[in-house]
């Protein structure tokens, strides 16, 4: 288990960080969910929860970026704050020169500025997905939750933003930590159905 004493939280931002929610925190908004953290500013922390797909097709919401969304096209549930807002997320071509429509998050993933020209954005892109909402953190909140058990933080890998299996992201990330953090992932949706 990561101590507090040398947690991510309190010795690096949680920008690119994957935020998984413990089977302890009782919040539905986030229960078996994976946040990536998309920024960390003096008023906060900001994410987006990777691993809730919706029905929902980007083409139908956000038609001239449907052609870059990776498999599925549909819209994820990025979080509670602001459902109406969309946030992209995209995986940067590696020869690709960089951009102010592209804000880094990690290596090659970053946040996408939606309001551009995706004709401008396109060749910049090997894919990306499409958020609406994303979760939020006043300064000092993440922290508390983090020190209350509520969420470990664990390194993210590439691949995981555009999982080909979202919904099974969550027992993914537990699994391949190791040791009693594995068994995490094997624990119950329902643990009254045990």
């Amino acid at each position: 288990m990561v101590s507090r004493e040398t947690s991510p939280a309190r010795t690096k931002s949680f920008v690119g960080s994957l935020l998984v929610a413990t089977p302890t925190l009782q919040d539905p908004n986030f229960d078996r969910t994976v946040v990536i953290g998309v920024g960390h500013e003096s008023d906060g922390v900001l994410g987006v929860v990777l691993n809730r797909a919706t029905e929902r097709k980007v083409a139908h919401y956000l038609d001239q970026w449907a052609v870059l969304a990776g498999h599925p096209a549909v819209l994820f549930e990025g979080g509670p704050v602001q459902p109406d807002a969309a946030i992209g997320l995209g995986w940067r071509k590696a020869d690709a020169p960089f951009s102010d429509a592209f804000r880094p998050v990690l290596g090659r993933l970053g946040t996408l500025d939606l309001s551009r020209d995706p004709d401008e954005v396109a060749p910049l892109l090997e894919g990306m997905r499409v958020f609406t909402g994303y979760a939020g953190w006043a300064p000092g909140q993440l922290e508390s939750e983090i020190d209350a058990g509520a969420w470990m933080v664990f390194d993210a890998l590439p691949a995981d933003p555009f999982s080909a299996s979202p919904e099974d992201l969550w027992s993914m990330v537990w699994r391949r930590q190791g040791g009693m953090l594995s068994a995490v992932a094997h624990y119950p949706a329902d643990p009254a159905m045990n």
